[in-house]
């Protein structure tokens, strides 16, 4: 019995947690509408028709060629961790609905700022995926077929960023999300100008840059959550850091490999797209940013602190037996390239 009366309390607690700090979400809203200058006014922002050959053109078949063979310059491990970003794109109707819980959006055309901020995300980051499935589409590079099945199985399983319904710890994982999507986007365009294909690396250039507006919209509201309450703040980040930020492909599908977001993270890893040193380094940068070791706090909140100041040292200490151990597995075929080895 008081197994089951621990269970409620905690379960009380979570709601009263989650209730007060929609409280100071509300608050902040001034702060939202001032930053809603982030999103690119519709009238001004790029559109994936921007980066990809014109089919309407009187030579499209000429621009269709020269897109495709600049393609064949980039390597099969690499083609592995773009379809991957790709997917995690597609899935944008489950990050939209998680996020929802954050802006409380009911009538789903609210005018309130949250409400206008999440529509305004949602739009510019439905670009991303559009664009990069049809550069993917055009190359012929990829198993279609094998990457829509991805796509479908990764939304329909759903996606849990481990909040336990805390909006705080909504900001802290997007906040996070989009750096690290951000780094691996950009990462991606650098590695594709090297290899010899421009129009990759103009389109992940393009994407990198949504993420860092974005980036800077949610690390300001968790700034501005510091700022009302630092112990709250404090505590759920880290909360968050302590179950390891989820990352939002996790549950990707295939129909065919159980494994496979833990594949794909390993040829991320040993491309140097996206590593455990970039997750520390992450941690380290929004430390600072959200100035986490200048807050007053006590107690719990000050333990989380000094906690919070040592993670990222703590990652990096990892980094080195993770790349290690990774450089140690052997390459694997991907249904998304006809099974050759990333």
């Amino acid at each position: 019995m008081s197994a089951v009366m621990d269970v409620t309390d905690s379960a009380d607690r979570r709601l009263d947690t989650a209730s007060e700090h929609q409280e100071v979400i509300s608050a902040i809203e001034p702060a939202v509408a001032e930053n809603l200058r982030l999103l690119v006014p519709i009238d001004k922002a790029w559109q994936p028709t921007d980066y990809l050959p014109s089919l309407e053109a009187e030579a499209w078949r000429d621009e269709v060629e020269r897109f495709r063979t600049a393609a064949e310059t980039v390597p099969d491990d690499l083609l592995v961790v773009l379809v991957g970003d790709m997917v995690t794109e597609e899935a944008l109707p489950s990050y939209s609905m998680a996020l929802n819980r954050l802006v409380r959006d009911e009538e789903g055309t609210g005018p309130a700022p949250w409400a206008r901020w999440l529509r305004g995300w949602t739009a510019e980051e439905n670009r991303h995926g559009d664009l990069l499935n049809a550069y993917l589409r055009l190359t012929g590079r990829v198993h279609m077929r094998a990457v829509e099945r991805t796509v479908h199985g990764l939304v329909t399983n759903g996606f849990n960023p481990q909040t336990q319904g805390d909006p705080y710890g909504l900001l802290v994982y997007t906040a996070f999300q989009e750096r690290a999507t951000r780094l691996s986007h950009g990462n991606v365009g650098r590695f594709a100008a090297s290899h010899g294909d421009p129009n990759l690396a103009r389109i992940c250039g393009v994407i990198a840059g949504d993420e860092a507006r974005h980036e800077a919209f949610y690390t300001r509201m968790m700034a501005e959550v510091l700022d009302h309450d630092p112990a709250g703040g404090i505590l759920a980040f880290r909360s968050m850091l302590r179950g390891r930020i989820a990352m939002p492909g996790r549950f990707m599908d295939d129909g065919r490999d159980p494994n496979l977001f833990d594949h794909f993270a390993i040829v991320a890893q040993r491309t140097n797209v996206y590593t455990v040193r970039d997750y520390a380094a992450i941690i380290e940068h929004l430390v600072t940013a959200w100035d986490i070791a200048g807050r007053t706090v006590t107690g719990e909140a000050g333990r989380a602190q000094e906690e919070l100041c040592r993670q990222a040292e703590r990652h990096v200490r990892l980094a080195e037996r993770t790349a290690a151990a990774l450089a140690k597995q052997p390459p694997r075929g991907f249904s998304w390239i006809r099974d050759r080895k990333g």
